[in-house]
């Protein structure tokens, strides 16, 4: 196997392993946000503890990790730029260090879109912010938003590119499977603005 391609996987998912909602709620407010809401690490659940700095905190850096990691991968391993992305993805989800029970993914691909593209990035936040303000869901805007990024891809001549984004987009409907059934029941929980 090449050994490169160890290397990128191993930096990647080990960045995205880092928890910063666990680290930060822990540190700062000295709680699990494992414990609140819907027990989830990732930015909005950090939201429901009532402190929208640490929120946006874990927001940033959880996009910084994914940014990061195709950053790295693009300075010195070109042709791996994807694994990188979608291994530093998987961490966020299934990070070692918590018994593979992470996030949803949603910052950490916003950060990984933003380093490919600043049009992905700027696509995904617009529809983010419409379909949330219409509707009050962070799930739905998650989701709609992946898909949108993904169907604009379609546009470019890249096949690879169009590949691993709509692998994302998947990878973000099964981590919101939950979500999606509480959408369904009218239980999902809305965002107060």
């Amino acid at each position: 196997m090449n050994l490169d391609l160890i290397i990128v996987f191993l930096y990647s998912y080990l960045m995205g392993s880092i928890p910063f909602g666990l680290l930060i709620t822990k540190i700062f407010i000295k709680k699990d946000v494992r414990n609140i809401g819907s027990g989830n690490i990732g930015a909005t659940n950090v939201l429901r503890t009532g402190y929208k700095t640490l929120a946006a905190f874990t927001l940033l850096l959880d996009m910084f990790k994914g940014f990061l990691s195709i950053y790295i991968t693009s300075l010195y391993f070109k042709e791996l730029t994807y694994l990188a992305g979608l291994a530093c993805f998987i961490g966020h989800i299934f990070p070692i260090w918590l018994k593979f029970k992470g996030g949803k993914g949603v910052a950490t691909y916003l950060g990984i879109i933003f380093s490919l593209s600043l049009n992905f990035g700027i696509v995904f936040l617009l529809t983010w912010l419409l379909i949330l303000f219409i509707f009050r869901y962070s799930s739905l805007s998650s989701i709609f938003s992946s898909l949108i990024v993904f169907l604009y891809s379609c546009f470019l001549i890249n096949v690879t590119l169009k590949l691993f984004l709509f692998i994302l987009f998947v990878i973000i409907l099964f981590t919101h499977k939950e979500n999606i059934m509480k959408l369904i029941n009218k239980t999902e929980n809305k965002i107060k603005l």
